[in-house]
């Protein structure tokens, strides 16, 4: 049996190996549309470095939220500015770390075999499409980024009048898309990365640049969260190697 003073050191030593453990951990909340560029990059970055990137994918209102909470992330990774901001205005992000990383494009989906390729403009109309009981499925306008910049972009065009009503509001950009992939909607307006990597739809038009805000992902460390380890993950993903990937999954570098 153990002494007293021997079990006090061993107790303080595997505590110390668990909080060793843990330092190697660097969680990323990160917008629905970058699953599959950050789950590149997190095996390169394990590999690399030895410690566990791990990440939670939602939307970015949902993250930014659970960050409100105190939800424990290291990194924010946003699909746009405003959640961003959200945070920032809250005294949530550790100052000087954050920095617009990547642009996107948005684009009209429809599932597979679709009959033609629509061009987006001023009158077109996209209620024909959609059929007398067709509705459009995108991210909730009220709070999902790819919904915002698809108000925008309807807006723009004088559309949303007509769509506004007819929209499915889904609680991120890739159930969107799986809508649109099974065939319960007829049409989506999703990132032009996620339409990339889904089998079962085709891009059938996309929205002009300047339609809507331009599509921003801003990255920051999260305030009290900026360890040496989370520290050197945010400079890989903003280094050149990481940025080959973002480019090979379809989104651009700002």
């Amino acid at each position: 049996m153990l002494s007293p003073a021997i079990r006090i050191c061993v107790t303080a030593a595997v505590l110390a190996f668990c909080a060793c453990a843990q330092a190697q951990n660097v969680t990323v909340f990160a917008a629905a549309s970058l699953t599959d560029a950050l789950g590149e990059l997190a095996k390169t970055w394990g590999a690399r470095s030895g410690m566990t990137m791990r990440s939670s994918f939602a939307a970015s209102s949902t993250l930014a939220r659970q960050i409100e909470s105190g939800a424990p992330a290291d990194i924010f990774f946003s699909a746009d500015e405003e959640w961003m901001d959200y945070l920032d205005k809250r005294a949530l992000l550790e100052a000087g770390t954050r920095v617009s990383r990547l642009g996107n494009r948005l684009v009209l989906v429809a599932p597979a075999g679709a009959p033609r390729r629509v061009e987006i403009r001023k009158g077109v109309d996209i209620g024909a499409l959609l059929g007398a009981s067709g509705r459009l499925v995108t991210g909730d306008p009220a709070s999902v980024p790819v919904g915002r910049y698809a108000q925008q972009a309807l807006s723009s065009l004088g559309l949303w009048g007509m769509i506004g009503p007819r929209i499915a509001r889904a609680e991120n950009v890739r159930i969107a898309l799986a809508y649109v992939e099974r065939g319960e909607a007829p049409l989506g307006i999703v990132y032009a990365t996620d339409a990339a990597v889904a089998k079962g739809v085709q891009v059938v038009g996309e929205f002009p640049a300047d339609s809507h805000a331009p599509i921003s992902y801003p990255l920051a460390l999260v305030a009290g969260r900026a360890t040496s380890a989370a520290r050197a993950l945010r400079a890989f993903l903003l280094g050149e190697e990481s940025g080959a990937v973002f480019r090979k999954h379809g989104f651009s570098l700002r």
